[in-house]
């Protein structure tokens, strides 16, 4: 079995699935992905991650604003928390610094991410963190906010080997989409040769970054296998043992999961 451990049902096109997300669901389980960690990227759309979670026993969800949204209402640590007391919401985020875009407005960004540090602490909620050119302040946050007792996962790692080893030192967790599938992706292929296995964690990112042989198309929960698969390779290992191992690491880090459902 397989997770996703990180993907955005409320964002999929579901005409694509006879606009039905039982069909999703029922695509992923053949494919065997029995467990999704929908995450929450805006206030709009949190009722409806928070549905999902509601409505599908192998699915929760999170709440957090992604660092590039900007229309979105922006919750204070007690709405934070708040709303992450609910049993359906097994993490924070997502968020983190992302300098790609909007360099020029770093200060509301951080002062949003340690917003959403405080309320994963507070909670004892792993963190689900974002990060795109900004390296060294997404550590320095982490280290600044004692991250590290929450704890967490970089997710749709893009990063080098020097990040992720000060990442895994704090405690967190790395997960690798479908990018790890592309040829022209050799940090993210060094990061995932060298990670402890036991602090590897495989997602989809779907509706976006579908791995090969679907990449430019868009991507579903399923597909999580594919980057499972390259993994395997990657290590020199079976599928069932990075499928047996991925499992086991999202269910120590977010509690949850296919054998606590």
């Amino acid at each position: 079995m397989l997770v996703d451990s990180h993907c955005h049902l409320d964002q999929l096109d579901l005409s694509l699935f006879e606009n039905n997300m039982d069909h999703v669901i029922r695509r992923a389980a053949e494919h065997d992905v029995s467990f999704m960690l929908c995450v929450c990227i805006d206030m709009n759309h949190f009722a409806d991650v928070k549905a999902l979670a509601k409505r599908y026993p192998n699915v929760r969800a999170s709440v957090g604003v992604h660092p590039n949204e900007t229309d979105s209402p922006d919750p204070s640590v007690e709405e934070l928390i708040a709303m992450g007391s609910d049993d359906a919401i097994i993490a924070i985020g997502e968020t983190g610094l992302d300098y790609y875009r909007t360099e020029a407005a770093t200060l509301w960004q951080q002062e949003r991410f340690c917003r959403h540090i405080a309320a994963a602490v507070h909670l004892d909620k792993p963190l689900i963190v974002h990060t795109r050119q900004a390296r060294a302040q997404t550590i320095a946050c982490l280290k600044t906010e004692e991250a590290s007792r929450a704890r967490g996962v970089l997710h749709c790692f893009t990063e080098d080997w020097t990040m992720a080893k000060q990442a895994l030192d704090l405690g967190f967790y790395i997960s690798f989409s479908g990018i790890l599938t592309f040829k022209n992706a050799t940090e993210v292929h060094e990061v995932a040769k060298k990670a402890p296995m036991d602090r590897i964690l495989v997602e989809t990112d779907a509706p976006y970054l579908a791995p090969v042989p679907f990449r430019g198309k868009p991507n579903e929960p399923a597909y999580v296998k594919y980057v499972a698969q390259h993994l395997a390779e990657l290590r020199g290992v079976s599928y069932e043992e990075v499928a047996a191992i991925t499992t086991e690491n999202f269910t120590r880090l977010f509690r949850a999961g296919p054998s606590l459902v």
